[in-house]
């Protein structure tokens, strides 16, 4: 995957139920808006709090109604549920699968290692890496990822660390292999590029997907300048949709701006008074911002 795509929110309705309809609008939303690839099922899709089938389900409506290539996240905690995940995203027409680190348990970097090989070895696309210590507290090291990298079905990886000296040191260490390493924070996102970044997974790109697509051209063009100043501009957003309002606070925040994002599903609340005059102000200096775009 190369350029950015967004974790895609999942919309769900009233009766909490998965809005297949809005699921379908919202793919048409971001691609007018220039992103690079879908990636349902992912951090900010709220797929731990959907059935398995309910996954499947999704990752198979936005695989018909795209016109980019999907990357659709199927990790759980055990190497068989992560299979069959994976199989069922394959059926579905994902052209590749993006497998979280284990959690619940703790596994070392020998295990983690055996673990992503032996998922390699029996997916029917090629498998991401995906590294969120945030979420999982758990880390996957240069070393193993280098270790990994030359796996004839493992393409890349999703760094979340946030940490660009550690995303250069798995630049570095996977620079001779074929792997796409992409970062997973939209305010880190020009500078993570200019380090040999492939491009991003970014839950900005789901709000605001014309501002990180030209963040990606301003690098493509060579303009890192440009690319990074486009990206602090950004950062406030960034920040307001992820670590202070969370997914919530992402889709008040889409729904802003006219993106079929959907309600939350229980237990995530509606962001309160307070939160919503917060996110509007970010909003209002963000329009500000697209008359540069």
């Amino acid at each position: 995957m190369q350029g950015t795509g967004p974790p895609l929110v999942t919309p769900f309705d009233a009766d909490d139920d998965v809005d297949r309809t809005a699921l379908r609008e919202l793919v048409e939303w971001v691609e007018a808006r220039g992103v690079d690839f879908l990636v349902p099922c992912g951090s900010n899709s709220e797929a731990e709090l959907m059935t398995a089938e309910e996954r499947a389900r999704v990752i198979e409506v936005v695989a018909d109604a795209a016109s980019v290539p999907v990357l659709a996240g199927t990790g759980s905690p055990g190497k068989r549920e992560t299979l069959s995940a994976t199989a069922d995203a394959a059926a579905a027409g994902a052209d590749a699968a993006l497998v979280v680190t284990p959690f619940y348990y703790g596994h070392d970097q020998a295990t983690l290692a055996t673990y992503y090989r032996e998922v390699a070895d029996e997916a029917e696309i090629p498998v991401y890496l995906y590294s969120v210590p945030a979420f999982t507290d758990t880390t996957l090291a240069p070393e193993t990822v280098a270790e990994l990298a030359d796996h004839s079905n493992v393409a890349g990886m999703k760094d979340s660390s946030g940490d660009l000296a550690a995303f250069q040191r798995l630049r570095e260490r996977t620079a001779d292999a074929d792997f796409e390493l992409m970062v997973g924070s939209g305010g880190v996102l020009g500078q993570a590029l200019a380090a040999g970044g492939s491009g991003g997974v970014l839950a900005l790109a789901n709000v605001a997907p014309e501002a990180t697509t030209a963040v990606h051209e301003a690098h493509a063009a060579g303009d890192d300048e440009r690319a990074r100043d486009l990206t602090a501009a950004c950062v406030d957003l960034n920040h307001a949709i992820t670590a202070e309002y969370g997914i919530p606070g992402l889709k008040y925040a889409m729904r802003q701006r006219g993106a079929p994002a959907g309600r939350a599903r229980s237990p995530h609340r509606p962001p309160d008074e307070a939160a919503r005059a917060a996110l509007d102000e970010r909003l209002a200096e963000f329009e500000a911002l697209r008359e540069e775009l």
